[in-house]
């Protein structure tokens, strides 16, 4: 394995659990896979070496805990890796803790470049990575400078919400997003005719890096980018809302989000694995009528507006 080409992740969870933390880890499907599990150094080292001094270093080894570790080529975002296989986890109700640090974004941002072309997604956009020159033809450019913040438009959870976005937004809606990453869906919003929109993350990169993508799309004038845990920093009501995040936190967001939608407002929920579908479609029940259900490759996006207050 060369260091150059690729990138590694590691994921420590307990050992009861290592098993079926290593059977999420493989649907991700990239790179290798590699796990640490000395529950039964012992018994092991016997069976394969025939030997029974074992280095005093794998004896002290935490033998309650287990390590996953991922190895990703250079055609993967790191960040969507660790997205991906953490909410698969908290879906089963596993424990973890994940490292990063192994990564070498520097080298990982600058191979994937040569992976990250020009993709058309729904009736009317083309996600255009920064480096690669405009395109011709008839559909919208957003051009991207992802970074280290979630949302490139290739991951599905983006994708299907993106894909929602050009079907319901007619022009001049006021918008908030939720979770915002890179900006990518204020910024397809405004550009696909939304009046302004204001992004919102815990991350500071993030937000650094969505009010600089919107400044690259010439609309950082109607964007706001606010560092904050979802709604704490939000004032007013909007006409869009979009929440591209994980399942457990869109289900909280629902007891609360209507206080930030205008009458009639449209609902765009995506980052929701498929096991946990029914649960957000049993948290909107009482408050939300769905429009739309949106599936691919395990991951569903949904959109909803508010019911009618009779």
């Amino acid at each position: 394995m060369q260091q150059t080409d690729y990138n590694e992740i590691v994921f420590s969870v307990p050992a009861a659990d290592l098993d079926r933390a290593a059977d999420i880890a493989t649907l991700v499907g990239t790179g290798g896979l590699y796990v640490e599990d000395y529950r039964n150094l012992e018994e092991a080292v016997q069976q394969i070496a025939h030997i029974d001094l074992i280095d005093d270093d794998l004896l002290k080894k935490d033998r309650s805990v287990g390590k996953i570790h991922l190895y990703l080529d250079m055609t993967v975002h790191p960040s969507e890796v660790i997205e991906y296989v953490s909410e698969h986890l908290r879906a089963a109700r596993i424990s973890f803790s994940v490292d990063s640090s192994l990564c070498r974004y520097e080298d990982w941002a600058n191979n994937w470049k040569q992976y990250f072309k020009p993709t058309p997604v729904g009736r009317r956009l083309l996600i255009r990575p920064a480096w690669e020159p405009p395109q011709t033809g008839e559909r919208t450019e957003l051009m991207l400078e992802p970074g280290l913040a979630f949302g490139t438009g290739t991951h599905e959870t983006t994708r299907l919400c993106l894909e929602l976005l050009d079907q319901y937004l007619t022009g001049g809606e006021t918008v908030l997003d939720i979770g915002c990453g890179s900006g990518i869906l204020s910024i397809a919003a405004l550009l696909l005719g939304a009046q302004s929109a204001v992004g919102v993350d815990i991350d500071e990169l993030a937000v650094a890096t969505a009010r600089a993508n919107a400044a690259a799309n010439r609309v950082a004038d109607r964007f706001t980018g606010i560092c904050g845990d979802l709604t704490d920093k939000v004032s007013g009501r909007f006409q869009v809302i979009t929440a591209n995040i994980v399942a457990d936190v869109i289900i909280g967001l629902n007891r609360s989000v209507r206080n930030f939608m205008q009458p009639g407002a449209l609902y765009l929920m995506s980052g929701i694995i498929d096991h946990r579908e029914s649960d957000v479609m049993a948290s909107l029940q009482q408050e939300f009528d769905v429009l739309e259900i949106r599936r691919q490759r395990g991951w569903t996006a949904i959109a909803a507006r508010p019911k009618s207050v009779l």
